[in-house]
């Protein structure tokens, strides 16, 4: 079953913010380390990726169809 690039954007996000989440807590508890600077780039690419599958989905849904 394939899912809608709308879910999984929205699925993206959840985890950005988790990651960003995980990195507020690493870098209160023991400032900014390897881990603190990775969570931060995985909390990036998540919501890039978040980002433009939205984007995919709402300029999939706007454009004519073919018959």
């Amino acid at each position: 079953m394939k899912q809608s690039p709308l879910f999984s954007g929205i699925v993206y996000f959840f985890l950005g913010g988790l990651f960003t989440y995980f990195a507020i807590q690493d870098v209160q508890d023991s400032g900014w380390d390897f881990f603190s600077y990775l969570l931060v780039i995985l909390a990036t690419v998540d919501f890039g990726s978040g980002i433009k599958l939205i984007f995919l989905y709402f300029a999939s849904k706007n454009r004519p169809k073919k018959q």
